[in-house]
Order: structure tokens, then C-alpha cells, then sequence
């Protein structure tokens, strides 16, 4: 079988408290591991999109109507449904590592760290579709 689920690959993830919001794909486990013996993916998404702004807003609004709520999470590859589109994510794969997952303080700086990036990514205007709301 072809792996085509790999890092930087945009999923929509379909289960579960995420579902219906998209993710991008950070650390792929095709065969599993000893505590999980089925194919995972460490996922990095977009729980909360940007609101819209428009010309009459002030700074102060615009900034807050701009903030994005990221999750991260170990989510089965059955409960996914990756997509053609793909983000280029060299900053985010530093920031979670295998113990991120082992205390909620370590998982709560790197969604910190990822929330910088990808407001960042959303103000210079960088794949301004990955923070658009999914219609459907």
C-alpha cells in the first residue's frame, strides 16, 4: 500500500472533539508503536478560526478578531481524511516531540509556540484557506 499520509499533509480529521476541523500532519507512525498498535498521526490544527474584518474596524478589534486557537493531538489514521493541499511546517515539527504528549504542561507550551506560528502564517497572508471555516 502507498503511504501517502507524510508531514506537512493537510487532513480534516472526522471523529471525535475535532471533527470537521482541519489539521496538518506534523509526525506520521505508519505501522504503530508497542502502545498503540495501529497507524497514527501527530496533528497540529485549527480549532478556533480568525473572524472577518473589515476597513471600519480598529487595531484593537482586528487583533482579537485575528487570534487562532491551535490543538494538538495523536489521532488514527481511520479518523482522518487527508486532502491534496500541504503546508510547509519546519518550525512546528521542533516543537513537538515524543514527550509532549506525557504532561499536559509540556503540550500547553507547544500549542502556545504553534499558536504564534500559525497567527503568524495568518497575518502575512500565507494559506489564508487552511484558517477558513470548512462549509459544508
Amino acid at each position: 500500500m502507498v503511504k501517502f499520509i507524510k508531514a506537512g499533509k493537510v487532513v480534516v480529521i472526522l471523529q471525535g472533539r475535532y471533527a470537521g476541523k482541519k489539521a496538518v500532519v506534523v509526525r506520521n507512525h505508519d505501522e504503530g508503536t508497542k502502545d498503540r498498535p495501529y497507524g497514527y498521526a501527530v496533528v497540529a490544527g485549527v480549532e478556533r478560526t480568525p473572524l472577518k474584518v473589515t476597513k471600519a474596524m480598529g487595531k484593537k478589534k482586528v487583533a482579537k478578531r485575528s487570534k487562532v486557537k491551535p490543538f494538538v493531538k495523536i489521532i488514527n489514521y481511520n479518523h482522518m481524511m487527508p486532502t491534496r493541499y500541504g503546508l510547509e511546517l519546519e518550525q512546528i515539527k521542533g516543537t513537538i516531540s515524543a514527550d509532549t504528549f506525557k504532561e499536559p504542561s509540556q503540550r500547553e507550551d507547544s500549542k502556545k509556540v504553534i499558536k504564534k506560528l500559525f497567527e503568524e502564517r495568518y497575518q502575512t497572508g500565507k494559506n489564508k484557506w487552511f484558517f477558513s471555516k470548512l462549509r459544508f
